[in-house]
């Protein structure tokens, strides 16, 4: 079974377990505009279709369908990952989505929603790469390098997970965008670029073979949705993500953007 359909495979079993509220009766909010900002470089969770322009994705339909039942007019807007929690976090958008890791840290700034998705992390290589095949052999090619971007939770799985526990390592090389690391790995500036598996698939898909994913997962992940401390929009919301879990419309979306689309085609 590919790494892709396994990945499906844990996301089903994980949104078909018992759902606490059915969310029949969702909140109405009146139509108001609600600017939710992402980043466009995470497929197929979100990313530019090269054929349209257009923005899509897996959190593109989901956002789209909690807006519908929730009765709001999204406004989409984008910024660096770098630049979005603290943007959130001073209000400048209501609600942020980007494959984000749910961590107490970032708590701390920022309220999540309930998790909409779980998720683990590979090492994505190039295709012909045969100098190490997992975490463990790469922790000892003392010449290989990272692609990582600063604050994520890809960085921190590479400084503690991967090498020796030293943020300022030299073996990491950041990056403002992670789309620039998947570059930086294709052109050879690094070696192996840490991400969870729906975006690293998404990446493989479309390279013709250039890349692939190695090794065992890293580490699980839930991501969940941003808000400003003390957001309205939280309950609303979670109880939309309750509704999308128990009718089966995540299952839908896992199957359209996980199995279905072919990147690049």
């Amino acid at each position: 079974m590919t790494k892709s359909k396994l990945l499906l495979a844990a996301m089903v079993a994980w949104l078909l377990a018992p759902v606490a509220a059915l969310a029949d009766n969702l909140p109405d909010l009146g139509g108001k505009k609600v600017v939710v900002v992402t980043e466009n470089a995470y497929p197929p969770l979100q990313f530019i279709d090269k054929k349209t322009g257009k923005q899509i994705g897996w959190e593109y339909d989901a956002m789209d369908e909690i807006a519908k039942r929730l009765n709001f007019k999204v406004e989409y807007q984008n910024t660096s990952w770098d630049a979005m929690i603290q943007a959130v976090s001073d209000n400048q958008y209501n609600i942020g989505m980007t494959g984000i890791t749910i961590k107490d840290d970032r708590k701390e700034k920022v309220d999540f929603s309930d998790p909409y998705m779980r998720s683990e992390q590979f090492m994505l290589v190039r295709g012909d790469e045969s100098r190490f095949t997992d975490a463990k052999s790469f922790g000892a090619f003392k010449d290989g390098l990272i692609g990582a971007q600063p604050g994520t939770t890809p960085f921190y799985t590479a400084v503690y997970s991967v090498l020796d526990g030293n943020e300022q390592n030299p073996r990491i090389k950041l990056f403002e965008t992670f789309g620039a690391t998947v570059q930086a790995l294709k052109s050879g500036d690094v070696d192996v670029v840490l991400t969870d598996g729906t975006a690293g698939q998404g990446y493989v898909d479309a390279s013709a073979g250039k890349l692939k994913l190695i090794g065992g997962p890293l580490g699980t992940e839930d991501f969940g949705f941003i808000f400003p401390k003390g957001s309205d929009l939280v309950k609303p919301v979670n109880a939309a993500i309750a509704s999308l879990k128990a009718d089966g419309t995540f299952d839908k979306l896992n199957k359209k953007w996980f199995l279905d689309y072919k990147m690049g085609q």
